[in-house]
């Protein structure tokens, strides 16, 4: 979302304060230890895997009604979204009021949403799908709509009432609020009602919430907002929208929090909004190795065969979805050429990418007998000296071959590779 001066400002002050925390781990460093956040959430268990959805900002901005989203909520059933996992259909900013009503509520504006924001909840939840939710932490939120500072337990309550689901909440307009206490006093008010509602805190990655944030929601925001390019980032004035590499390369850093219940929130997915079939592949892959949430962005009536193929491929969710909640490493690489990214997965196999980040075509030769893999973190080994691994291209659909013989191959500019290896 467009970001005030003020946030800026906080911005850059909590980018200096945190510079010792984020710098970037190209390997498979030990993890720093921090201080546990004390749990506000009683509700466990909403994201044991990373959540999957759609959210309506990255195509329709504020430019959402009520018929829209009816029809999207239907080619999201039709179009194989829900049978591949997404769950969740998100309203983004734009859909309330400018003003509360003279109780102080929050009203869906009448134009947008005639029949009510139960009406159309109702219907969300009529397809088997499950329904979200967006407010601000500040007075008003990034569009310029109210907020809910001051109204935290009553929206909470109104959300509830209405059969929502899930809250992303944002950060835009919060002058001086403390960014922990402001998630911790909506993720309480969000348990008061009773009903189990998946919190999505959005400030941006400014306040470090990977070190406090696990028992608070389940997905935090890693960084600032995403745009569709692949590797230059956006300028838009008064803040910068970030390219899929620049938040890829911000992941390394802070892996070792990510994990069921959860997640390091790389932002929604850009896949089928303008970029070349190679980078939306790559896109997703990379949100795939890194367990990220995986909220599509696109407009769901228009997609391409290509932009379903790649958002509803059963293989690559299955990697993201994997039950041991790890992230990727990167054990090699440079920003001119390929890296290559190691995920382990459930029962000792393994996910392994290798990322093209270069204009030109690359040729991997990779001798899998010289390069052993370890993560610190799961402590999961493969020796393949002594452990033979059969080899899967899941973009191309095959087997191929075995960890006994070279891996040769060579990667289109801005695309992958992705390997599965299981146990022979």
């Amino acid at each position: 979302m467009k970001k005030t001066v003020g946030q800026i400002l906080w911005m850059g002050v909590f980018t200096l304060l945190s510079t010792s925390s984020l710098l970037a781990q190209t390997g498979n460093e030990a993890p720093v230890k921090v201080e546990k956040a004390s749990r506000v959430n009683k509700v466990t268990n909403l994201a044991p895997t990373p959540p999957m959805g759609w959210n309506s900002w990255n195509t329709f901005q504020t430019n959402i009604n009520e018929q829209l989203l009816r029809n999207m909520v239907d080619v999201y059933v039709s179009s194989g979204m829900k049978d591949a996992g997404y769950r969740y259909f998100t309203l983004d900013d734009g859909w309330m009021s400018m003003e509360r009503d003279q109780n102080g509520q929050l009203v869906a504006d009448p134009k947008k949403f005639p029949s009510g924001m139960k009406a159309f909840a109702d219907y969300v939840h009529s397809k088997g799908l499950k329904f979200g939710i967006y407010n601000c932490a500040g007075d008003k939120t990034c569009a310029g709509y109210p907020g809910t500072r001051g109204h935290e337990y009553e929206d909470a309550r109104l959300y509830a009432s209405w059969g929502v689901d899930l809250l992303k909440y944002d950060w835009c307009n919060t002058d001086s609020l403390n960014a922990r206490e402001a998630y911790i006093t909506m993720a309480r008010a969000l348990q008061a009602t009773g009903r189990p509602i998946l919190f999505s805190l959005c400030e941006w990655g400014n306040h470090q919430p990977w070190l406090w944030a696990d028992g608070v929601g389940e997905m935090y925001r890693a960084t600032g907002d995403i745009t569709a390019n692949f590797d230059k980032d956006k300028h838009m004035g008064t803040w910068t929208a970030l390219s899929v590499l620049t938040i890829v390369d911000k992941q390394p850093a802070i892996r070792q929090y990510n994990g069921p219940n959860h997640w390091n929130d790389a932002d929604m997915l850009e896949v089928g909004n303008g970029m070349s079939y190679g980078e939306d592949k790559a896109h997703f892959t990379m949100w795939c190795m890194l367990a990220a949430p995986l909220v599509a962005g696109n407009d769901l009536r228009k997609m391409s065969a290509q932009t379903r193929g790649i958002l509803t491929d059963k293989e690559a969710i299955a990697i993201n979805q994997d039950a041991m909640g790890v992230a990727a490493y990167r054990i090699s690489g440079n920003a001119d050429g390929v890296e290559i990214w190691i995920k382990p997965l459930s029962n000792k196999n393994w996910a392994i990418c290798f990322l093209n980040r270069s204009a030109q075509p690359q040729t991997v030769d990779y001798n899998w007998t010289k390069n052993a893999l370890h993560d610190a973190q799961t402590k999961q080994d493969a020796d393949f000296t002594k452990t033979t691994y059969k080899l899967h291209s899941l973009w191309d659909k095959k087997d191929i071959g075995t960890t006994k013989k070279a891996f040769k191959q060579t990667i289109p500019a801005h695309d992958v590779v992705l390997l599965t290896l299981k146990q022979s």
